[in-house]
């Protein structure tokens, strides 16, 4: 098997992400707004940074990334989903959603510790447009907004021409065939018209790929790649598919393919250093271990529980009874950490959902 130097996933996120500003700053001069954006981002970045320092003076760690599923309810039943499969998705909307003024109070105590960088996700963010424009006014953070993108409409293009903080990545299987069979005919055709309106209003948006053994070649082919180069998408996040059935096991990456994909993924880097791109869990396999539980994010569900990851949907503390400082010392996280778990050896993948009966175990006690 090839021995492949240690990627550090922090160093390259925040050397990325840096690129995307500077570029940003160059090639939006014609547009001042976003120039100034860019400009005052990059400020607020480093006062997080130094925020965060201060914290791990104090022993206190801070990471500088934290994901929060603002809904639970979603527009589409795409194959395989395992937000559906946990039951955190539903088509309706339960009463026991945090608020816009809630998620707001959250956002405004995660830049008071120096987190940068919130991933809103759901089921589908675009149905909670009022905690999408709470988010807008915490400049100070970039939200990268993970939606299907169906629901782009007038409004929300207004409201991003406004607030450069607020960054679509839109999910996308690969080519039409792939993306409408996973989320429905004439998803793929939707995804296009939104990316070639962000295009037109120069206007900074991503995409994330469910990246399984039948769409790998697809998702890291020269063409798939320049057509999103081309629509100046300037990030792409691969999310290994994890089982939700038996059934499905045989679409989820095993040693050969993940050892592949890292190699396709090197390549691409080196081609296209004018986009990021992210592999998850797989770079953190090759990094040092699971990232989550705090140790590089954590995940808030849409009722407020704390959870390492959203592919491990396990808490035993709310956000609404204690701030997200405490949350991140919940008996849940500590275990996790104290007995080695999101180092732990395993075949790759998500190590927390490899080793969800251990998390369950602690649970029931």
């Amino acid at each position: 098997m090839t021995v492949q130097k240690q990627f550090d996933l922090e160093n390259y996120l925040t050397t990325g992400v840096e690129n995307i500003v500077k570029g940003a700053i160059k090639a939006t001069l014609k547009d001042p707004k976003e120039s100034t954006f860019m400009v005052s981002f990059a400020a607020a970045s480093k006062k997080g940074a130094s925020r965060r320092r201060q914290w791990a003076d104090k022993g206190e760690h801070i990471p500088p990334f934290l994901i929060a599923s603002i809904t639970s309810a979603c527009n589409l039943h795409c194959s395989g989903c395992y937000a559906r499969s946990n039951e955190s998705c539903v088509d309706g909307l339960p009463d026991c959603q945090l608020t816009a003024e809630q998620w707001l109070a959250i956002f405004l105590e995660a830049r008071e510790l120096g987190i940068n960088f919130i991933l809103l996700a759901g089921g589908e963010p675009f149905l909670r447009r009022d905690i999408i424009e709470a988010a807008a006014k915490v400049p100070e953070i970039l939200f990268p907004i993970f939606t299907n993108g169906t629901m782009m409409d007038e409004a929300y293009l207004q409201l991003f021409q406004q607030c450069r903080n607020l960054v679509p990545i839109f999910s996308i299987e690969g080519d039409e065939n792939l993306t409408d069979q996973r989320r429905g005919e004439g998803t793929y055709a939707t995804l296009l018209t939104a990316m070639e309106q962000m295009k037109r209003r120069g206007l900074l948006f991503g995409t994330s790929v469910t990246v399984t053994t039948e769409n790998k070649d697809v998702v890291t082919s020269p063409d798939f790649l320049s057509q999103l180069s081309r629509f100046d998408c300037k990030a792409v996040i691969y999310v290994e598919y994890v089982p939700v059935t038996e059934e499905s096991r045989e679409l989820a990456f095993g040693d050969e393919e993940r050892e592949w994909f890292q190699s396709k993924l090197s390549a691409v880097r080196e081609e296209k250093p004018e986009m990021v791109f992210i592999s998850f869990p797989g770079d953190e396999k090759s990094s040092g271990g699971c990232l989550a539980a705090g140790r590089g994010f954590f995940h808030i569900n849409s009722h407020g529980g704390a959870e390492p990851c959203p592919f491990s949907p396990y808490s035993d503390i709310n956000v609404k009874e204690t701030s997200l400082k405490e949350a991140l010392h919940s008996r849940l996280f500590t275990f996790l950490h104290e007995q080695e778990l999101l180092t732990a050896d395993h075949q790759g993948g998500c190590v927390l959902f490899e080793k969800r009966e251990q998390v369950e175990k602690l649970l029931a006690q």
